[in-house]
């Protein structure tokens, strides 16, 4: 599990001030095995507002922090970035999976999209690629 010296220094390494309030989301999002919602956040932090978790998580996208997700759920989701990422379109970018029984959706960091060359004059900002199906634990059951 990771401390909260550790979440302090990594959220400093980004540049970003290390408040009580964000190390507990960061050491959440570290110990979470799948994305999660501003929601799942206010379940956790029942007692916080919801626009520091929001305001929380945006610093934390703008940083680097973490890269959101959008999985067609209608729902944005966020994950924590890998260690070194700097989000960068051409080297980054990775699959990720939602499984339609538990809604679950994960980074799958190993399997990198690979670079598309678009057509000239097209220039790529964003790209998000989603798996659907079921995940190895629905699978099992």
């Amino acid at each position: 599990m990771l401390h909260s010296i550790e979440a302090e220094k990594s959220l400093e390494a980004k540049e970003i001030r290390p408040t009580a309030m964000r190390i507990l989301i960061y050491k959440l999002l570290n110990k979470s095995n799948k994305a999660l919602a501003l929601s799942d956040l206010e379940n956790a932090f029942s007692n916080s507002e919801r626009t520091t978790l929001f305001r929380t998580l945006k610093t934390f996208e703008e940083k680097g922090v973490v890269h959101q997700i959008q999985d067609g759920s209608g729902i944005l989701k966020y994950a924590l970035c890998e260690p070194n990422c700097n989000c960068e379109f051409d080297r980054d970018l990775h699959l990720h999976f939602h499984c339609t029984i538990c809604e679950d959706t994960v980074c799958l960091t190993d399997h990198k999209i690979p670079h598309i060359n678009l057509p000239e004059g097209y220039k790529a900002e964003d790209a998000n690629l989603v798996i659907k199906g079921i995940c190895k634990k629905c699978n099992t059951v």
